[in-house]
């Protein structure tokens, strides 16, 4: 579990033994949460790539379709990922409101780290404008960004089910999500 230089009272609530997962040292994990939305698959199976990279290092996972997901998950993970579909530009509106909901604890999530990826039907059908947006709200709520300097710049982006090289940069975005969340946690 990452001990943040921006403590969260509520950290740890309701999510029981799951937070409680110990490496082989006896530390604490940390925690990502991957939220999507998928309805026709193609963000879900984004959303597996994406937690293989997280477990890949060592890092607990949590994935979960938003609309099972309450706020409070939001507080006891150290990282968050949030996956959605590309409609008309922008992310679906199930995962807008989730996130128009999430200022309930605005200021909460401050020194979490984030990321996105977006699915979609075409290139030139707003992949990356979705990606944008829902980095925009990890950044208004003070959460920490990696881009990729090599790879999908803003987060990871799907045209159609995701072929090989889809698969390989949403792995990519768990790994480094995972990764920095754990250099937080030893910098704590």
């Amino acid at each position: 579990m990452l001990h943040s230089p921006f403590p969260s009272p509520h950290r740890g609530e309701g999510w029981g033994k799951e937070l409680d997962v110990m490496n082989e040292e006896g530390l604490n994990m940390s925690t990502v949460l991957i939220l999507y939305h998928s309805r026709s698959g193609n963000t879900e199976e984004m959303a597996k790539a994406v937690e293989e990279g997280v477990k890949s290092e060592g890092v607990k996972v949590v994935r979960k379709k938003v609309g099972r997901a309450t706020l409070q998950d939001l507080l006891k993970a150290d990282g968050i990922i949030l996956g959605s579909p590309t409609y008309y530009g922008t992310m679906a509106a199930e995962m807008k409101a989730f996130i128009d909901k999430s200022v309930k604890y605005h200021g909460k999530l401050e020194g979490k780290v984030g990321g996105a990826f977006s699915s979609g039907g075409g290139l030139g059908g707003g992949v990356e404008t979705t990606v944008l947006d829902i980095t925009k709200a990890l950044l208004i709520h003070g959460m920490v960004v990696q881009g990729d300097p090599w790879g999908s710049h803003y987060g990871t982006v799907s045209i159609g089910k995701p072929n090989a090289s889809a698969r390989k940069e949403c792995k990519k975005l768990g790994e480094k999500v995972a990764r920095l969340a754990k250099r937080l946690a030893q910098a704590s």
